[in-house]
């Protein structure tokens, strides 16, 4: 006599209950396995790209929208900062390091950011072809940049301004990839890097040509003349070498006032010790026209935020998990009550009381068994279709969608469920009254 066989067919002799049962199952389960996932991935790459970054400075605003758009790049800056400014606090002594981050363009919606070599360097990113820039316009790009784009080393491009597809495109002036990076699951993946100046060029570059690009508005750096340029003009001046001078003293000091015009978006910082935590930040936002974020802090009040959310969620996946325990004990209870004649000539045809049992217990945990893999089924759908927005927005996608320590307890639970469901009936299943029970029929 096989039990097991029988369990199945028993479930199928009553698909309404069971397909209630095993879709309130799934729901409940594929709802948590969701939340799991999606908090892991959050986790796993939110802890991955703040690694060496202890303070975003930038412009003032939002502390949040800072944080994202210079650290995970997947929001706009608040705007932009002197380099002087940032400067003097990179040499600040509780200062370890301060990495610059210049963007505002991009090339098939994937940023184009100005900085220093030292930024793939706190990723441990490493090149799988070719090498790091050295001059501008040149660029080394993520490894996502380079599938997605099919980008190669050598290969050149026109960047874009803004940060998506759309804008306007900067003629006449290519980058040249002269590197790949290797893939890091780290936000550089999604990153063209090229240094400050690379920027600098292209929108100086870009302001020469007002007409073009500013639809009539003046830059500082396009040449127009200055007050001191008229009192220049209006003196006559007669000697060749006082005008070659002149010339030269005003074009050093335009020089060292464009210098000082320089501004990057945002600048990363790490501390050299705990005090700068407790100084520095307060400092900047109290006595500059920058911002100080602290990543840890904003993230731990998203996190919070997320948490009240992901908890509220959680709840109602359970309490459905466990209004499925309830629909399949109602399912076992009266399907054997309408079966306790068969239980009794079970039992005459030499069926003991624990192969009863472990029938009526295999029915409840098989369908505890195939809601939850139908729910991890549902879970990774929604894995997929929540992929495929977050790769057309913002380029991140979901890697790895394997099962997790948190599914490992959540079959548990689900088993548990399934097998305090079938308690009932099959205590009542080994407290059957063969005799009743045949002459009853």
């Amino acid at each position: 006599m096989n039990i097991f066989l029988l369990s199945i067919k028993n479930i199928a002799s009553k698909p309404l209950s069971t397909g209630l049962s095993l879709i309130l199952l799934a729901l409940g389960v594929g709802l948590i396995s969701l939340m799991l996932h999606i908090d892991r991935h959050l986790q796993t790459q939110m802890s991955n790209n703040i690694r060496g970054i202890d303070m975003v400075v930038g412009a003032k605003g939002s502390p949040l929208q800072l944080i994202l758009s210079a650290v995970f790049q997947v929001d706009v800056p608040t705007g932009n900062i002197k380099l002087s400014e940032a400067q003097i606090l990179q040499k600040n002594r509780l200062v370890e390091y301060g990495i610059p981050l210049s963007y505002g363009d991009s090339y098939e919606s994937f940023r184009i950011v100005g900085t220093t070599d030292k930024y793939p360097e706190i990723y441990s990113m490493e090149i799988a072809d070719g090498r790091i820039w050295d001059s501008s316009l040149e660029v080394a790009i993520g490894a996502t940049v380079a599938e997605k784009t099919g980008l190669k080393v050598g290969d050149s491009f026109l960047g874009s301004h803004g940060l998506s597809e759309g804008g306007h495109v900067h003629e006449d002036q290519f980058y040249v990839v002269k590197g790949i990076f290797h893939p890091s699951g780290s936000v550089i993946d999604q990153l063209i890097l090229t240094g400050l100046e690379s920027v600098w060029d292209i929108h100086d570059n870009h302001s020469d040509h007002p007409s073009e690009e500013s639809h009539g508005e003046k830059h500082p750096d396009d040449g127009e003349p200055t007050d001191g340029d008229h009192a220049h003009h209006a003196g006559e001046v007669n000697s060749e070498s006082a005008h070659s001078d002149d010339h030269e003293d005003h074009e050093g000091h335009s020089h060292d006032a464009h210098e000082e015009e320089r501004e990057i978006t945002a600048m990363l910082v790490k501390f050299r010790n705990p005090m700068g935590m407790v100084q520095l930040p307060r400092m900047i936002n109290e006595k500059t026209n920058m911002q100080a974020a602290l990543p840890n802090y904003e993230l731990l009040k998203l996190f919070s935020l997320m948490g009240i959310a992901t908890t509220t969620l959680n709840m109602v996946a359970f309490i459905v998990i466990l209004v499925s325990g309830i629909s399949v004990f109602i399912s076992l209870y009266l399907s054997l009550k309408g079966r306790t004649y068969e239980m009794a000539l079970l039992r005459t045809y030499g069926a003991s009381r624990m192969q009863l049992l472990s029938m009526v217990f295999q029915e409840g945990l098989l369908v505890a068994f195939a809601g939850f893999a139908l729910g991890i089924l549902f879970s990774r759908i929604g894995l997929g279709i929540i992929s495929v927005l977050l790769k057309s927005d913002y380029r991140y996608e979901f890697a790895d969608m394997g099962l997790i320590k948190g599914e490992g307890y959540l079959l548990l639970i689900t088993l548990c469920i399934g097998f305090f469901s079938a308690l009932i009936p099959a205590i009542t299943v080994f407290k059957i009254d063969l005799s009743k029970s045949l002459s009853d029929a």
